[in-house]
Parts: structure tokens; C-alpha cells; sequence
């Protein structure tokens, strides 16, 4: 599975709640800094709900606070929940859930009391499978509202400073500052992207919760047109289903002073963005791939957002080569043979019989991932080869499956090399054997 992307950019069918009011110190602290997971450039971080740790992605792209895959969560406790519908992006309809006020969510010192959470029933809306980690929710506006929030994509680390001038003035001395605005408690950004040797202004939503470089929306202006090379593809899942769209290479996009060439940007159909809300003027979102080459503090308060550049900077773009979109299925036990951890006085040892006995290792059984293919991309080499959805692989290039993150599984099916992929799956408990090479079609 490529970077995959989930942009939750959702229309609420409830308007929002003065009450809230985001997070603040409750400590006599001037920061909090927590360790972050970075995965598919989407950043995931622990916060408290009513008590209880669960995993949330950082997402500038929602407005409200979103959960989800709470079955291993029964614990939590929700207060005064009503249902309502949530709709998004997608090609479906809208999905059921439940709206919760008086929540109390704790990120380190920082609290949010009387936090409104938005909780979605529906069981086949589960990121962790698609993410590798357990996945519980996704936070965006109330997160950044109040403080100045620091990602630092390299130390993956999220750094939230008090809103001071003191702390204002120390980081303008080291970022470049960015003006922006909040619309809709959403972040926004004009940019500039380069087709056919013509530069067009663009206005973009800032959305880290967006795995991909750049999404652009067709129909929104005559000057922005899919390249001739491009290919259609999934995009993700949003609260409506699941996004399709084509990918292709742009000459270079520009943020400010930061110019990158021949970025991979996403062109989703408008039937994937029916749903979505769109303020005047926007033409699509600016997404993970790009803001993980900076560190990046977003100051809501005062519109702006400040940027520095790591070491990804001049990284390639790239894309998922293979066309197979690989997700978790579940868990397995594992037999595997490790090395006794005590220190024999013997090597061997002998039965009555005469039976010679090692005691240098032993078996033991592990849970370990099963992955499933979760998608496959027309005209893809996997697809060529003959993979299906539903396959469920045993080896990748003659190693166990389990013996790779879904993170590596990824980065492998992206390399920017023409590699060769072999993969062994079991369809319906016949063990087949494919083989295909990565090449780049854009």
C-alpha cells in the first residue's frame, strides 16, 4: 500500500459549539513537548479521553474531533450523546453517529473540558487497518486553536508553546513566516502551482491529515488540467466511501519562497468531493509530503504559519509503483524458533532412549499481522501479474510478510529503483506466486 491517504475534510450537518474553547496549560509550564509515530507522513499522538489514552491523527483538515475503532475501548465513557449524520468526502451517502458534549481531553499539562466529540458507528470505518497502529480519532481545529503547535517532522516530536509574545519573538528570529488565514477553522494558504510553463495562483487547504504532496480539484479553474501522463487510482476513504481520482507530475509547485519540481499531485473526482463544503476560492489541499520537509508551527491566533527546512527537503516524489494496496487483516500466531535466553551447563542432553536433545533454542508462539490486499490498481504491474483484492500474502520477496512493518511494505512498493517484487499469497486456500517489476509510468 502506497502513503495512504485519508482527508477528512467533513460537512457536519450540526453547527459548532461556542463552548468549546481548546486546549490550555494547566500547569505553571511555558511548553509540552510529546513524542509523536510519523507513519505514511501522517503524524499520530496520544491524548486522554475522559481518562483514557487513545491514539489520535493530527489533522489541520477537520474542524471537530472525530472518533472511531473504539471496540477495544469500551471503557471510555461519553456524556449527553445525541445522534446526528456526518457526511464527507466519498461517493456514498452519509453515515450515522453520535455527537458528545462535556468530554475532557488531556494532551501532557495541556486540557480541553467540555470537549464535543463526533463518534462514528459505522465498524467498517477503521484507519487502523490501513495504518498499521491502533487508530481511535482523528483532532484538528481545537488542537491548534489557542497555542502555538510546533511539528518537527525529523525529532517527530509536537512541541506546544504558551501563546506569548516572548515565545512569538524566539521563533520568528529562526522560521520564515508565512501568512495564512482560518476560515471555517481551517488553515489556508496561497500558493502557486506550474502547468504547461504557465503559473497559476491557487488558494489550498493546509491539511497534514493529507499523506499526498498536493490535491487539486478539477473543474475549479480552466488553468489547472490533469497532466497527459497520469493514471487513475484510489485515493483513500473518507466518511462517504472511498475517493478515486488520477495521479500525475506537475512541473513545480511554490509555498512562499519554497519551490519543489515535479511533484506527484492527486486529481480526485468530483463525485468524491460532492459532499465537501468548499470555501470560495479554494482549489485543493496541500498535504504531509510537502509539510514534512519543514518544521512547522501554525499560530492560529495571529494567522500565520512558520516554516524551516529539514533535511527531506530536496527529497524525491514519489509514488506507490506496484498498484497493490496492502492493508492489516487481523492477527495470526506465529511459530518461531529463538535462542535459548538461560546458559546450559550442556549443550545436549540425552533421552532414556538415547535421543539426542538441543536445548540451545526453543519454539515459541507470537501474534503477528496478517495482511491482506486491499486494493489494486487497473493497468498496475500487480494487477498485470494477476493479484486480486482479498489476496492474503505469506512472503514478499521470499521473506515472511510478518517480518515487515506495513510502514516498510510501503516504502518498498514507492522505490525509486525498478525493482522486482515477488509475492506469495493464499486465495481461497490455493498458494499462488507472483512476480512483477516496479517502473515508473509519469
Amino acid at each position: 500500500m502506497k502513503k495512504t491517504l485519508f482527508l477528512f475534510l467533513i460537512c457536519l450537518f450540526v453547527s459548532a459549539v461556542s463552548a468549546q474553547q481548546g486546549f490550555h496549560f494547566e500547569k505553571d509550564v511555558n511548553k509540552v513537548s510529546v513524542p509523536f509515530k510519523l507513519i505514511n507522513n501522517l503524524v499520530f499522538v496520544p491524548i486522554k479521553v475522559n481518562g483514557i489514552e487513545l491514539n489520535f491523527l493530527l489533522d489541520t483538515g477537520v474542524a471537530e474531533t472525530i472518533l472511531f475503532s473504539l471496540e477495544d475501548k469500551k471503557e471510555v465513557r461519553f456524556f449527553n450523546a445525541e445522534k446526528i449524520l456526518l457526511k464527507g468526502l466519498g461517493s456514498q451517502a452519509a453515515v450515522e453517529g453520535l455527537k458528545s458534549t462535556n468530554n475532557i481531553l488531556e494532551f501532557s499539562s495541556l486540557k480541553n473540558r467540555n470537549h464535543m466529540l463526533y463518534i462514528v458507528l459505522d465498524p467498517d470505518f477503521n484507519l487502523s487497518s490501513h495504518i498499521g497502529i491502533p487508530v481511535n480519532g482523528i483532532i484538528g481545529y481545537q488542537f491548534f486553536r489557542n497555542n502555538l503547535v510546533e511539528i518537527n517532522y525529523q525529532k517527530k516530536r509536537v512541541i506546544v508553546y504558551k501563546d506569548t509574545d516572548k515565545n512569538r519573538t524566539k521563533i520568528e528570529k529562526k522560521f520564515n513566516t508565512i501568512p495564512i488565514t482560518i476560515e471555517k477553522l481551517k488553515p489556508y494558504l496561497k500558493s502557486t502551482v506550474y502547468q504547461d510553463n504557465r503559473n497559476v495562483p491557487v488558494k489550498l487547504l493546509i491539511d497534514i491529515g493529507n499523506s499526498d504532496a498536493v490535491w487539486l480539484f478539477q473543474g475549479r479553474s480552466e488553468s489547472i488540467k490533469v497532466p497527459l501522463k497520469n493514471f487513475d487510482d484510489f485515493l483513500g476513504r473518507g466518511f462517504s466511501g472511498d475517493i478515486e481520482g488520477k495521479r500525475g507530475r506537475i512541473q513545480k509547485f511554490q509555498m512562499a519562497d519554497f519551490e519543489f519540481n515535479n511533484p506527484v499531485v492527486a486529481f480526485p473526482d468530483s463525485i468524491s468531493i460532492r459532499n465537501v463544503t468548499i470555501v470560495p476560492d479554494r482549489m485543493g489541499s496541500v498535504g504531509g509530503e510537502i509539510m514534512k520537509r519543514f518544521t512547522v508551527i501554525f499560530d492560529y491566533q495571529k494567522q500565520q504559519m512558520y516554516l524551516k527546512k529539514n533535511s527531506d527537503y530536496q527529497a524525491p516524489f514519489s509514488y506507490n509503483k506496484s498498484g497493490v494496496e496492502v492493508q492489516h487483516n487481523g492477527l495470526q500466531w506465529v511459530q518461531e524458533t529463538v535462542r535459548m535466553e538461560t546458559v546450559p551447563l550442556s549443550s545436549n542432553y540425552y533421552e532414556s532412549d538415547g535421543t539426542k536433545v538441543t536445548n540451545e533454542f526453543k519454539y515459541k508462539f507470537q501474534l503477528k499481522p496478517i495482511y491482506e490486499v486491499a486494493n489494486v490498481r487497473k493497468n498496475s504491474p500487480a494487477a498485470n501479474a494477476g493479484l486480486k483484492k482479498g489476496d492474503i500474502i505469506l512472503l514478499i520477496n521470499n521473506n515472511p510478510i510478518h517480518t515487515h512493518s506495513l510502514q516498510e511494505i510501503n516504502a518498498l512498493f514507492k522505490s525509486e529503483e525498478e525493482k522486482w517484487i515477488t509475492l506469495e499469497v493464499e486465495r481461497k486456500s490455493e498458494i499462488l506466486k507472483f512476480r512483477f517489476q516496479l517502473y515508473d509510468i509519469l
